[in-house]
């Protein structure tokens, strides 16, 4: 199958196939809807939160899904004991001296070095979660693949709300 993408570039995910090949296409997609809604802004829009009381931003998800790329590649399907990309676990919290540049070269490493770790693996292949409420249990690379998709989809909800208050930008 050709490599295709959309419009704005972003690669459209494999419509029949194999499942594999469909998964990780599913992921890559959600992974380029992220950076398509930080591209063109600058540090002080991304830091820009969502509406009282929350305190979330751009910048924080972009964080954010570092820490989880880390944790579901590395620490799970890799069985590596890895600290936080950051210093608070979950990523959001924001550094005023890191800004969106760093954090977007963060994440790339982030999903470089869990694709190293997946590749030539079987979608059967098992891991075990190393920590939180599901501590101990196993899970294989395909239920890791379907939720790091769920796992995006749901914050990439979360950033074209944000995106739509940033600038007004909606869609994709």
């Amino acid at each position: 199958m050709a490599f295709q993408t959309l419009p704005d570039g972003r690669p459209i995910p494999h419509l029949t196939g194999d499942e594999r090949p469909m998964l990780d296409s599913w992921l890559d997609f959600h992974r380029a809807t992220l950076a398509l809604k930080c591209a063109e802004l600058d540090d002080a829009q991304v830091r820009l939160p969502a509406a009282e009381p929350s305190a979330l931003t751009l910048l924080g998800l972009v964080q954010h899904l570092a820490e989880v790329e880390r944790n579901w590649f590395q620490r799970v399907v890799g069985g590596l004991d890895t600290p936080p990309v950051y210093e608070e676990e979950t990523g959001y919290a924001l550094d005023p001296a890191r800004g969106l540049d760093e954090a977007l070269d963060v994440w790339r490493r982030e999903i470089a070095r869990g694709r190293e770790l997946c590749d030539g693996r079987s979608l059967d292949y098992t891991g075990r979660i190393a920590d939180g409420p599901m501590a101990g249990l196993e899970v294989s690379l395909r239920w890791v693949l379907i939720h790091m998709i769920e796992e995006y989809a749901r914050h990439n909800g979360h950033a074209d709300i944000l995106r739509e208050r940033i600038d007004g930008a909606t869609g994709t």
